[in-house]
């Protein structure tokens, strides 16, 4: 049941990301860093995805001072597989025009980036490299997931500046709000999760029990 979570937080997050770039008003520094690269070396924005996961592995393994977690190329993966499927599937269908849809469509996926980030990290199976990083940050500088979330948006935001890519009023608000809000939403998803996840201490045999006491 947990990986059925996991895969699911994955593809709501590739679809937050898929919005925000088809908002056209800006993605997150990490996805236009993503973006720059596509369009200036080449490649798909769901390759460079598994090219940079790698690098951030071997800088998390550093910082952990552990062996690098490959596991997480694994989510690195299935991510850079969603976001090419849904910009494949969807490009044509989701082109919003008008600034009001522009910005509903964003909103969207900013929010929808939050769910899916909370849900699937909350299954502890493989965290991509930079939810990680972020997790590694906190605890080293025993600070908020806003605080070390914000810290690493600012410096991919420097790097898809160098590259050209998608830099809009979105990646501000992204910087801004994105870690605000999976502040709010990881424990609201814990509390649920932890309901559907966690199995039911009783049994049959313990009502029953607990029938003959009464």
């Amino acid at each position: 049941m947990k990986h059925v979570f996991y895969v699911l937080g994955i593809f709501l997050l590739t679809f937050g990301i898929f919005c925000t770039i088809q908002s056209d008003l800006g993605t997150s520094p990490f996805d236009a860093l993503l973006v720059g690269l596509s369009i200036n070396v080449g490649l798909t924005v769901g390759s460079w995805e598994i090219i940079i996961a790698l690098i951030l592995i071997c800088c998390n393994s550093f910082l952990e001072r552990k062996r690098p977690e490959f596991l997480g190329l694994l989510t690195a993966f299935i991510t850079g597989i969603g976001i090419d499927m849904w910009l494949f599937l969807l490009h044509n269908w989701i082109t919003p025009e008008l600034w009001y849809s522009k910005a509903a469509c964003f909103g969207i996926g900013l929010t929808v980036i939050g769910l899916g980030t909370a849900i699937y990290l909350h299954t502890n199976f493989a965290p991509i490299p930079v939810d990680r990083l972020t997790l590694i940050l906190k605890e080293l500088a025993r600070t908020s997931i806003f605080f070390s979330r914000t810290c690493i948006y600012l410096i991919f935001l420097i790097m898809a500046i160098l590259l050209n890519g998608p830099i809009g009023v979105g990646t501000l608000l992204t910087v801004c709000l994105g870690g605000i809000i999976l502040n709010l939403i990881m424990p609201c998803t814990e509390k649920v999760l932890d309901r559907i996840l966690t199995p039911s201490n009783t049994s049959p045999n313990y009502d029953k029990d607990k029938n003959h006491l009464i």
